[in-house]
Order: C-alpha cells, then sequence, then structure tokens
C-alpha cells in the first residue's frame, strides 16, 4: 500500500504542479474513468490531460498538496483528499483572468483494478473552481438537451427560437464600463431586466464574443443607458465594432466613473455582485447605486427595427 500512495502521489504532483502529463499514465487504467459528482460528466485519462493543461496555463503558479491519502485494507479503492492554490494569470473558459489568487479544495473517491486506478468520482471540476473565483455557472446552459420538439429534433431550431425573440418588445440599451486603462467601454444590449427594487437590483446578459466583455468582466461596476428616440445613430454605433465608439458622442462620468451617455431616456450606474457563466452568455447581476432621468421618450425595438416609444412610429 506504501507503494501505491507514493505513486499516486508523485503522478498528482508531477501532472498538476509540473505538467508532466504522462505521469499519470503510470497509475491510470486503460479503461479509467472519471465521473464529476456536481456536473454528473463521465471523461477519460485524455480528458482529465486536458483539462489539467486548460487549468495550468490559467494558474501557472499552481501548487498542489495531497493532505490525506486513505486506502482500504484490501486496497481495492482510495480516498483523496487535497487542496491548490495558484493565482488566475490567464483566461479560462471565457473568463477574463483576474489576478486573483485562489485556494480550492476537494476529495476523490478512486477504485483500483490490476493496482491502478480504475475509476475516480470527483467533488471538483472546472466549474468548481469557477465558483471558487466568484464566478458560478448557470449549471442547466451546460446540460444536454433531451427535449422533444415537433420536429423530433431534440432541440428548437435557431430560426423558432430567433422568430420568437423578434415578437418580444423590447427597450434599447447601452451597457457601459471604463477599462484597465481608463478609457469608455460599451456596447448594444436589450437583455435588460429589472430584477428587483428591494434591494434595487438588475440584470443585463452579454455575449463573451464582444470587444467590451473583457472590460465589463473585470469592472466593479456599469452603466446601462436606456436610448431615446433621439439616439438611432448612437445605437447603431454601439452595435458596431468600432474601435473607438465614444469619439463623437457627449457623456458624463456616474460617481463610480461609469459612462452615461448624454440625451438618453434614463441612466443608471450599478455595482456588479454577480456574475454567472451562462456558455456563450455572462449574466450580470448589479445593485444599483445611481440613477438619472429624463423627459424624453424611449426608442422600442421589435423584430430588427426601431420605433418612436410614444407614438410607436418607425424610426
Amino acid at each position: 500500500m506504501h507503494q501505491i500512495k507514493e505513486a499516486v502521489i508523485g503522478a498528482w504532483e508531477a501532472a498538476w504542479d509540473r505538467g508532466e502529463l504522462d505521469a499519470f499514465d503510470t497509475i491510470l487504467h486503460r479503461d479509467y474513468q472519471r465521473v464529476s459528482t456536481s456536473s454528473k460528466r463521465v471523461t477519460d485519462a485524455e480528458a482529465l490531460k486536458r483539462e489539467i493543461s486548460e487549468v495550468r496555463e490559467a494558474f501557472p503558479d499552481l501548487v498542489t498538496t495531497v493532505d490525506s491519502l486513505v486506502i482500504d485494507e484490501a486496497g481495492d479503492s482510495a480516498a483523496i483528499f487535497w487542496s491548490t492554490t495558484g493565482t488566475f494569470t490567464n483566461d479560462l473558459q471565457g473568463v477574463p483572468a483576474s489576478g486573483t489568487r485562489v485556494e480550492t479544495r476537494g476529495s476523490n473517491l478512486v477504485q483500483f483494478r490490476d493496482g491502478k486506478i480504475a475509476r475516480e468520482e470527483v467533488t471538483w471540476d472546472q466549474s468548481e473552481l469557477l465558483r471558487d473565483l466568484g464566478v458560478p455557472s448557470l449549471r442547466s446552459a451546460f446540460e444536454a438537451d433531451d427535449s422533444v420538439v415537433d420536429d423530433m429534433s431534440g432541440v428548437p431550431s435557431l430560426e423558432a427560437l430567433k422568430g420568437f425573440n423578434r415578437q418580444f418588445i423590447t427597450g434599447v440599451t447601452v451597457v457601459t464600463t471604463i477599462d484597465a486603462e481608463g478609457k469608455p467601454r460599451g456596447l448594444a444590449a436589450n437583455s435588460y431586466a429589472s430584477v428587483s427594487l428591494d434591494p434595487p437590483l438588475v440584470l443585463v446578459c452579454v455575449q463573451k464574443t464582444t470587444s467590451t466583455y473583457a472590460s465589463l468582466f473585470k469592472s466593479t461596476h456599469l452603466g446601462i443607458n436606456i436610448m431615446s428616440n433621439a439616439q438611432r445613430g448612437t445605437v447603431g454605433v454601439f452595435a458596431s465594432k468600432g474601435a473607438d465608439k465614444f469619439a463623437d458622442l457627449d457623456w458624463h462620468a456616474g460617481p463610480s466613473g461609469s459612462p452615461l451617455i448624454d440625451g438618453s431616456a434614463a441612466s443608471i450606474e450599478a455595482e456588479i455582485k454577480e456574475r454567472f457563466q451562462a456558455k456563450t452568455h455572462t449574466v450580470f447581476i448589479a445593485k444599483v447605486t445611481h440613477a438619472e432621468l429624463s423627459d424624453v421618450e424611449p426608442m422600442v425595438y421589435k423584430a430588427g427595427r426601431f420605433f418612436d416609444g410614444a407614438q410607436l412610429n418607425e424610426l
């Protein structure tokens, strides 16, 4: 049993701390399976190596400690209790690096076959690491879909979903923030909603591929500007990929620095409280700290067209 302990701990530290992924080949059975108790996902040895490589890329100074390894008397199974520390230096799963120092811990239940690990049940995976960083995932967004719809495909078509969304009438907002260099950044969005008035919470969903996403993710505050009828051109600017969307725009800073756009129907500044991963998007929950209102009418959006919020004439 002592030899098994030494082999497991040695391979574990070689792979996780030094990136010597092939060290696991000496302790993993050819039929090895890794089961996440949280997500129920089942992976093999190659998937484990890829995950280690991704985590080590994100946390180059990763240090792992096996706190305890307990093997049963028959030598058929063992429990591994471990902890790890590292600095979030590079992006992981679309989450921008924050430079945050994190400590995470977990436990693994392993079963041996022919002296090697054949099955491993783990309490930790990358989603748990992101949770420790303060970025939980909306688990349902990552689940396999087994629903049945009329065309028997298992999921609604993209066109059907787009058709549904086109029938929903929304306002138009521009979400803003300040980047690490102190420059204003922003994007057009209609996925805004009020969560509650007490406490004053709002929600906005942002696609991870937008150029503003990384700056917004790292910010402590954001601005949300409800566009007025006179700002049709402004919406076009923020829906584009222009390098400096604020170049010809009048705006002022909120109390915490978020850009608030002059001429908007209303603007708020809010402190970001939660960031939930939803696969292609991040859901930001923020607490309103400042609000500005005007007497101009808001713009209305439906099916790719913009309308006057008062007369409902197309703009």
